[in-house]
């Protein structure tokens, strides 16, 4: 979520090796967020609360990453063709995430949460809608867990959908805008968040929403996508690179904080914690992508860390929902709680990581390497 997944570079410029290292940091910070979903009542109580602010970051990230690999190329590369690369870059682990959603709700027994049994052709199409982003509408049939994701089978494929919106704004609108014309969009969008925020328009207190059709969730995820992407992308139009030390450090650590901090105020002072969502995303992300863009890696193994990191980021988010499912219908059937459970809680952490990497080797980067050669979208896998 780089744009969760970052784009292809061309191959001339120098890759971003530390945000591609922070991408993963933020991804890892979502496990935790789900992890602890499992033993709070609602946001209030949770104690390793703001994970979701992650997806923000994302946004920026894929807006700044875009437009530095894209805004030049447009004289060589048709719509078509954009539409293309991307695909071929989210497309595969979109598909991969709904199996094993699938998998895991059959193995759940395919209930919803309230027990009721799912028809098999109703899940069947409820997985057919999900590999190609087509989202459910609550309550429908299709919305086979009965809690009103957009994709049920793997409720984050809703920020792929959000991304998709925001590549295709870029393709078709956003990249013929001029930088004055994009400053315009990032102020009035980033008005437009501030007072969601603020004014509790998800009626929770965060900005945690676009996850499902709901109530004011797609404008909610819709102004996180527009104002968080066109950030990025103007960013990348005006970025002058500065020598930063530690860049990588500094801002893994901000993210760390950031992302792990408890619910901020009470039923009472629900806009305390709008206002710490806004100025998270609209202040301090564009400022560590800056720090990130602006550093620089030291050592190899720095290095390694960090295209480690880079490269599992994206199917790590697309694969771990599947199991945060089974985990909470095991702890909540039995009521535990964290201190019951912790060592599962870390397999969970590390199970995932180890997934992701092998889902990565064997799966995305063939299927991407064989789709990119058939279609001829791109030259044989260049850093992505």
């Amino acid at each position: 979520m780089s744009d969760i997944s970052s784009a292809s570079y061309a191959d001339s410029k120098p890759h971003y090796q530390i945000l591609n290292g922070l991408r993963g940091v933020a991804a890892i910070m979502v496990i935790f967020y789900h992890i602890f979903e499992a033993f709070a009542t609602s946001s209030m109580d949770q104690k390793f609360n703001h994970g979701y602010l992650a997806v923000d970051f994302f946004f920026v990230l894929s807006g700044f990453v875009i437009g530095y690999a894209y805004d030049d190329r447009w004289g060589k590369m048709s719509v078509g063709n954009f539409f293309r690369r991307r695909l071929i870059r989210l497309q595969p682990m979109v598909i991969m995430g709904a199996f094993l959603g699938l998998l895991t709700f059959l193995i759940q027994g395919g209930e919803m949460w309230n027990g009721t049994k799912v028809p098999f052709l109703m899940i069947a199409f409820a997985f057919a809608l999900h590999i190609f982003l087509i989202p459910a509408i609550p309550g429908c049939g299709v919305e086979v867990r009965g809690n009103g994701e957009m994709f049920p089978l793997n409720g984050p494929s809703w920020s792929l959908f959000f991304e998709y919106i925001g590549n295709i704004l870029y393709a078709l609108f956003l990249r013929r805008f001029s930088t004055k014309a994009l400053k315009v969009v990032v102020l009035l969008s980033g008005i437009g968040l501030a007072t969601f925020a603020v004014g509790n328009f998800s009626g929770f207190g965060h900005l945690g929403v676009g996850w499902t059709l709901a109530d004011n969730n797609f404008i909610g995820g819709l102004l996180r996508l527009l104002y968080a992407f066109s950030a990025g992308l103007l960013m990348s139009r005006v970025f002058k690179p500065k020598r930063i030390k530690g860049a990588f450090l500094i801002s893994s650590i901000v993210i760390v904080f950031l992302l792990s901090m408890p619910f901020i105020g009470n039923t009472d002072q629900l806009w305390l914690n709008g206002l710490y969502d806004a100025v998270c995303t609209i202040v301090v992300f564009p400022i560590l992508v800056y720090i990130g863009a602006s550093g620089y890696l030291k050592s190899k193994a720095s290095e390694r860390v960090c295209k480690f990191l880079g490269d599992i980021s994206y199917p790590l988010y697309m694969v771990h929902y599947p199991f945060m499912y089974l985990f909470y219908s095991w702890v909540w059937k039995n009521g535990f709680t964290f201190t019951d459970v912790w060592p599962v809680a870390l397999l969970l952490l590390f199970g995932n990581l180890f997934l992701a990497w092998v889902i990565l080797k064997v799966y995305d980067v063939p299927v991407r390497k064989y789709l990119a050669y058939r279609r001829g979208a791109d030259k044989p896998m260049q850093k992505r």
